[in-house]
């Protein structure tokens, strides 16, 4: 029982964050580059970007156990991401915040600056490093195109653009995202973005802890 106590005494002085797989390695480089040694991170499934319904009850779940296990600061690196509000219900029953937005394409690339192409990129889609790298995964495979391409234009026929958000400079990610724009038939831009908000969020929130 001592042992017990004497670990949620340690977790007491630490910020959890509960993010998206989407963004662990991510959320792990501004640990090591702010050196926020007292930040501990896990995820829920990173598959979640698709079934949006899924995240809400999991963080729920996800808070409850942290608490238990005597987190006393937590973050959630979240931001609504298709939940319609319900993430925030979860939140705001636990007294736990988010990151501002509507979802990770826009606290990357801040959002102020998000806000001024909002309108403009309504016809476009959002690829991130996490995306290029599990284009094949995310995409390709669960979709069918890798074997039907011809469903390409089924899925992405409403799009005109491809816009990679850049978190790194990565020669090979480029090579995916222009290749991905190449595949789906659409336009194709690069915006670096570095981490946007997310450094900032993630700061604040380790020094509140």
């Amino acid at each position: 029982m001592a042992r017990v106590r004497k670990t949620q005494a340690n977790q007491a002085d630490r910020l959890l964050v509960i993010a998206c797989g989407m963004i662990a390695r991510e959320v792990l480089a501004i640990k090591e580059t702010l050196k926020l040694d007292h930040l501990e991170l896990t995820c829920l499934p990173a598959e979640f970007h698709f079934y949006p319904d899924r995240i809400a009850p999991a963080m729920d779940k996800a808070i409850e156990k942290a608490k238990a296990e005597g987190y006393a600061n937590i973050f959630v690196g979240y931001a609504d991401c298709g939940t319609g509000g319900l993430l925030d219900r979860v939140l705001e029953k636990h007294g736990v915040e988010r990151m501002a937005g509507p979802h990770c394409f826009a606290f990357y690339q801040g959002m102020d600056a998000y806000a001024k192409v909002a309108d403009d990129d309504m016809m476009s889609f959002y690829m991130t490093d996490f995306l290029c790298r599990q284009f094949d995964a995310f995409f390709m495979k669960p979709l069918g195109l890798d074997k039907h391409p011809e469903l390409i234009k089924d899925y992405f026929g409403n799009y005109e653009r491809l816009i990679y958000l850049a978190q790194t400079d990565d020669p090979e990610l480029d090579k995916v995202a222009e290749k991905a724009a190449a595949l789906l038939g659409l336009a194709y831009e690069r915006r670096p973005t570095g981490y946007g908000d997310l450094t900032g969020e993630l700061a604040r929130a380790a020094q509140s802890a």
